[in-house]
């Protein structure tokens, strides 16, 4: 892919960067920064056909957030579970308690980060940062230099903090969602404030300087009425605000083939794309799946709109969430990650759940456990990756299409999506489908393909090339399915 094209259907792969860059320098025998990725390694993401390349936790954390965590009384239990030889160098702290975005000199700073970043657009690849607008770290300059940006109270509360600064002291909130305890190595910042904003909105430029494409970090807390209601205890003085935060901040640091992607919770994704964010994390469909609601999924993904769907960002892991590996067995694995990779909109892949890792490592470390690959999860990847490097899907126009019945009511496990060829030699129409019971599952799906009743078709079948085809009869496709199958159907003139 050239980078100067952007990807329609975005292939993004998140990396944990300070564990990824250890091992490499573990590998290597000798120190691996940003500055000197081996060429390899971002050969193999774009022989994988990954269009970006997220670096989940290149920003400058600080003592003061890092000790929260070190002197946590639940640390060394949770971290002796995951890395028995721990010790307290390989805790970086949380790489969302930043002390301003630039890169550590550990990881190549920012110089380096410019050369990953050149590397990757030779290869065609792009770049996806992190931008943190809610809270920074406990060690930010603003906290002593600008204490006004932040939320404060003039009595000590639950969630606050005493915090020296250039205006005295002031007792300060810890950043939280409404739904969890405070982030007690965070200081919250107050987004009614038309500074607070103008400085947020610099920053965002900075880090869009640098980079292809943002996800923002818990992106829903800045709506302004869920924001009011996180923080109506505590008023501002600062003449009160109509515009939202989001509606400002993305127009100000746009430009061509730049993605803005959410990180969004609570059914409010619809409101942040009619912000401005191009893609909008879907948590339900990785819910339901969780959950086995085939049925449910389905009509998640037909009740909504295509437009909503095609802005949407599906994964079945990343940082926050639990290995997939260890939540669904090898059947179900596969048919929740075909249907994530076939549906349109962003496809998100997390490092280590393409070769099945099953630990969850907390964000605070710069050191994981080795793992061996699972064969059968990196044979399961390994194929649908190599179907998808022919396929149209991903490539050009999907649409989740709605399966009807075939004798009983077990159409409602199967997700149908078209997808139809847009540029010069891609393939014309296919269908990726996904059977997500565990039973048989049937189904007959209407179809439109461009001059269907004017000549002879046949369908053929590309995952599994030794089954028979299937036919068509009377504009629609009978599908019968085993359990948890995935299946990819190219219709072909005759």
């Amino acid at each position: 892919m050239n980078p100067g094209a952007v990807a329609s259907h975005p292939l993004v792969y998140e990396v944990n960067t300070r564990c990824w860059l250890h091992e490499l320098k573990e590998a290597q025998g000798s120190p691996v920064t940003l500055a000197n990725v081996p060429q390899d390694e971002i050969a193999r993401w774009a022989g994988l056909g990954f269009s970006h390349i997220w670096l989940m936790g290149v920003w400058s954390g600080g003592p003061r957030s890092r000790d929260v965590f070190v002197q946590h009384p639940n640390t060394p239990s949770e971290i002796g579970e995951i890395l028995p030889d721990w010790k307290e160098a390989d805790i970086a702290g949380s790489p969302y308690a930043i002390s301003g975005y630039r890169v550590p000199e550990g990881l190549g700073g920012d110089g380096g980060l410019a050369v990953f970043r050149d590397q990757l657009h030779a290869a065609g690849l792009r770049l996806m940062l992190d931008f943190i607008p809610n809270h920074l770290g406990l060690d930010h300059p603003w906290l002593v230099q600008h204490p006004e940006y932040f939320v404060h109270s003039p009595t000590r509360k639950p969630g606050f903090f005493l915090q020296d600064t250039a205006h005295g002291p002031r007792w300060m909130a810890h950043g939280k969602d409404p739904y969890f305890p405070a982030w007690s190595d965070t200081a919250q910042l107050d987004i009614r404030r038309a500074d607070t904003r103008a400085a947020l909105i610099q920053e965002l430029r900075s880090v869009a300087s640098r980079c292809d494409a943002v996800r923002c970090d818990m992106s829903m807390l800045l709506i302004n009425d869920v924001f009011a209601r996180n923080w109506q205890g505590f008023p501002t003085s600062a003449p009160a605000l109509t515009t939202e935060f989001w509606a400002e901040a993305i127009p100000a640091a746009r430009r061509p083939g730049f993605l803005y992607v959410a990180e969004a919770y609570w059914d409010l994704e619809p409101e942040l794309q009619s912000m401005g964010f191009d893609y909008t994390y879907d948590k339900r469909v990785l819910d339901f799946l969780i959950e086995r609601g085939a049925g449910a999924l389905q009509r998640h993904l037909l009740d909504h709109s295509q437009e909503f769907t095609r802005r949407s960002a599906h994964f079945l892991e990343n940082h926050d969430e639990p290995r997939i590996a260890s939540r669904l067995g090898l059947a179900e694995h596969q048919a929740a990650a075909w249907l994530t990779l076939a549906l349109p909109g962003l496809r998100l892949l997390h490092e280590g759940q393409l070769t099945g890792e099953r630990v969850r490592v907390p964000v605070q470390l710069s050191r994981r456990p080795l793992f061996s690959a699972d064969p059968d999860i990196a044979g399961l990847y390994e194929r649908l990756f190599g179907a998808l490097q022919a396929s149209a899907v991903g490539k050009g126009d999907g649409r989740v299409l709605r399966p009807g019945p075939a004798g009983d009511s077990t159409h409602e496990n199967i997700i149908v999506v078209q997808w139809t060829g847009t540029g010069s030699g891609m393939p014309g129409v296919e269908w990726a489908v996904v059977n997500l019971a565990a039973q048989d599952s049937r189904c007959r799906v209407e179809i439109a393909a461009p001059g269907l009743e004017a000549r002879f078709w046949k369908v053929v079948e590309l995952l599994a090339p030794d089954r028979a085809g299937v036919a068509i009869h009377g504009g629609s496709l009978l599908l019968e399915l085993e359990p948890h199958a995935v299946r990819l159907f190219r219709l072909v003139g005759q």
